[in-house]
């Protein structure tokens, strides 16, 4: 009984922390193990295993699930995921005026990242969190975000989104390092809507799972 308690752990431990599977010839869906204590998981794919992978989501932290519907038939795909860690912000709630318009910008580009920081702070900590987060209203559609970088190594920031009413964060923006500055164009639901920024480094990725798509 012992020994296939041991075979049952070992079974355990070697089960992958992503699968997928074909839920319609062109559609796969995902299936992974949040990391505990992150921030969240990045899906992402390629079209080879060894291939240049793109980013489908930011995950939330409890998420983990990802449907990646309407795809190119006959195709092969490779997933994978990363945990990716990292403190928030303070956040900051916008509430933008009436209108649909995004107004032609005369003059600088005010929504131009800008690239000031130099934190010393490792980003484990949670004082690499950054601070005296802004936000300055431009226009009924466009929001300039300004904070100070304290990240020594961060892989980027995201700046991320709760429209009014919504239960979670999403992300809206992924940035480069030592970003200290962004113009924001928000979506339709984003009118009323708390922000916040982060600093984050990714994890080590997962175990690469792969499906070859039907025909349409």
């Amino acid at each position: 009984m012992f020994l296939l308690f041991l075979a049952a752990c070992g079974q355990e431990q070697q089960d992958p922390a992503l699968t997928s599977e074909l839920t319609s010839p062109v559609d796969v869906t995902l299936h992974w193990r949040p990391e505990a204590g992150s921030a969240g998981q990045v899906v992402e794919y390629a079209n080879a295993a060894g291939g240049e992978y793109t980013i489908l989501e930011f995950a939330g932290p409890a998420k983990d699930t990802y449907r990646h519907p309407d795809l190119i038939p006959e195709t092969q795909f490779y997933y994978r995921v990363r945990p990716f860690t990292g403190a928030a912000s303070a956040t900051v709630d916008v509430s933008l005026p009436p209108g649909d318009e995004v107004p032609e910008i005369d003059g600088p580009d005010w929504t131009a990242p800008v690239k000031a920081g130099g934190g010393r702070t490792p980003v484990p900590s949670p004082e690499s969190a950054a601070t005296e987060l802004e936000a300055e209203v431009k226009n009924a559609n466009g929001i300039l975000f300004t904070w100070q970088d304290r990240a020594a190594d961060e892989d980027g920031y995201l700046i991320e989104v709760r429209p009014a009413g919504a239960a979670d964060f999403r992300v809206a923006v992924q940035l480069d390092p030592d970003t200290t500055s962004y113009g924001v164009i928000t979506l339709p639901d984003e009118k009323v809507a708390t922000y916040r920024v982060r600093a984050f480094r990714f994890g080590s990725p997962s175990n690469l799972t792969h499906q070859t798509t039907g025909k349409a």
